[in-house]
């Protein structure tokens, strides 16, 4: 990214008339924001083990710490998009970075269990109304073609990579400080971007005489909740119970409600025809897809290679730099170099595809394998195809909105992220933890040895839902190429002009 640029004949080129001069700065705080909200998901993985030990969780209990954020987020997500429309993104963008250091240190001061459960739902909360804000500032500083494809290249970027530089950095802090330091490490970045938001961002004002809609808030916002509470509940008690059941058609009956509502309400809080336009809700349910797998690739990872092959922590999360590498790369030299010349899909369903291919080489991974020769090729593929993806997805969702919709678009970008995050890692991580199950059963009857049967069963059960994460790959490809009809910017409607609503 350049701050000064030239024209071909080496004189400065001069900023298109009405930009913000300091845009590429503002850049900068934004993505600060972005990646402390996306790498948070993940950062306390690693540090998960010593966090359990030092506050005396129960293997039952641990996963409120990654469920609570994740649940917060997607659950509050639109509610967060619709406050930042309301009383302008700006506000809501400080209001939540300060929140969010609040939570954050509350939970590296935890000396109990509840206190960091509460902390880091809290942490999701206020990363709900960030979030939303971020990307909309995003899509307003950034109206040129040519520069709103950079600007989003470098956002796509940290979105793909945020969870994988999450692994990195909690490993790093949990092997060398304590896992408290993966929560406190918020704070400083938090009040950077509060000094960078004041001194460098612009807001236009927020438009107050929309209302907010606090029956489709609690439809919606309870909807989901449900729903991701119920996919987070399925890996320990099973697809079937009753609890697990009952969370999922109390969330389909919320949020078909929601639906009924969004047609009646006075001051919606999803307008309906931001989902009806077919380029966006292509975008919408590619970003879930992608997501499902992605947040179980990093799962079962994790696990292979702390577990099974016996990596440090910090060895760990630096195996994840080819990952994001690779995803950087191909969000910001090929996808941002790209957008502006071909349509959207031509590089989001490549980008599946590459991925799904990255997914059928892990497929192939054993007990023994080598990270070199096996791991590694993988992961620079998913990279490549989740770079490809992502960059096209933020920057066609939130084109052509108007100022008005654009908070609640951006949070509808986000909690398509979060929700498929979730629902990636309790469904894969059941699948795996089923098929596992399944194979050490059977070779014990046989009367194989347990020292090799056990880790043989677990990789199998990893390879197993692996397959399945490269299978919703393959369908957020062909969801892309169906549904994503946009031309490239340049042949379209300028990125500063919105679309009308009523011609999709």
């Amino acid at each position: 990214m350049s701050i000064g640029r030239t024209g071909a004949a080496g004189t400065p080129r001069v900023a298109p008339e009405g930009t913000d001069p300091h845009r590429w700065w503002a850049l900068v705080v934004i993505a600060l924001a972005q990646l402390m909200v996306v790498l948070d998901a993940t950062i306390v993985n690693i540090a998960l083990p010593s966090a359990q030990h030092a506050l005396h969780m129960s293997d039952g209990n641990r996963q409120w710490v990654i469920t609570a954020y994740t649940l917060a987020f997607g659950g509050l997500l639109l509610l967060g998009g619709r406050i930042a429309d309301l009383v302008g993104r700006k506000r809501t963008f400080v209001f939540g970075l300060i929140g969010f250091a609040v939570a954050s240190a509350i939970g590296g001061a935890a000396t109990s269990s509840g206190m960091l459960f509460g902390a880091r739902a809290l942490q999701g909360a206020f990363a709900a109304v960030l979030a939303p804000s971020a990307l909309s500032l995003l899509t307003t500083t950034f109206t040129d073609p040519r520069e709103r494809g950079k600007a989003f290249g470098v956002y796509g970027a940290l979105a793909g990579s945020g969870s994988a530089i999450g692994f990195i950095v909690g490993g790093l802090l949990t092997e060398y400080l304590n896992w408290r330091w993966c929560l406190y490490v918020n704070v400083p970045i938090a009040v950077i971007a509060v000094f960078g938001a004041f001194a460098l961002l612009h807001d236009r004002p927020g438009h107050r005489e929309a209302g907010l809609d606090v029956p489709g808030a609690l439809l919606g916002c309870g909807g989901l909740v449900a729903i991701v509470y119920g996919f987070s509940e399925a890996e320990p008690r099973g697809w079937t119970d009753p609890l697990v059941l009952a969370l999922f058609a109390a969330g389909i009956a919320l949020l078909t409600a929601f639906v009924w509502w969004q047609n009646r309400a006075p001051n919606p809080l999803l307008p309906l025809h931001i989902i009806k336009n077919r380029n966006r809700a292509g975008c919408f349910l590619t970003m879930m897809l992608a997501t499902i797998g992605m947040f179980g690739l990093f799962l079962f990872m994790t696990y292979y290679l702390q577990i099974i092959l016996g990596y440090s922590p910090v060895r760990t999360g630096l195996a994840y730099l080819p990952l994001t590498a690779a995803i950087i790369t191909g969000s910001t030299q090929i996808s941002a170099r790209l957008l502006h010349r071909v349509a959207p899909r031509m590089l989001m369903a490549p980008g599946m595809l590459l991925a799904a291919g990255g997914m059928t080489l892990l497929t192939r991974m054993t007990v023994h394998s080598s990270y070199t020769t096996e791991i590694l090729p993988a992961l620079i593929l998913m990279g490549l195809g989740m770079g490809l993806t992502f960059m096209p997805v933020f920057a066609t969702a939130t084109s052509g909105i108007a100022p008005r919709d654009s908070g609640v678009t951006s949070a509808t970008v986000n909690t398509s992220q979060q929700v498929g995050g979730s629902i990636g890692t309790a469904l894969l991580n059941t699948i795996a933890t089923t098929s596992s199950t399944a194979y050490i059963t059977a070779h014990l009857r046989t009367g194989a040895p347990k020292a090799l049967v056990i880790p043989a069963g677990v990789v199998h059960g990893y390879t197993i839902a692996i397959w399945w994460a490269a299978g919703v790959m393959l369908l957020a490809g062909l969801t892309a190429a169906l549904m994503v009809t946009a031309k490239a910017p340049k042949h379209g409607a300028p990125a500063d002009a919105p679309v009308p609503e009523s011609v999709n």
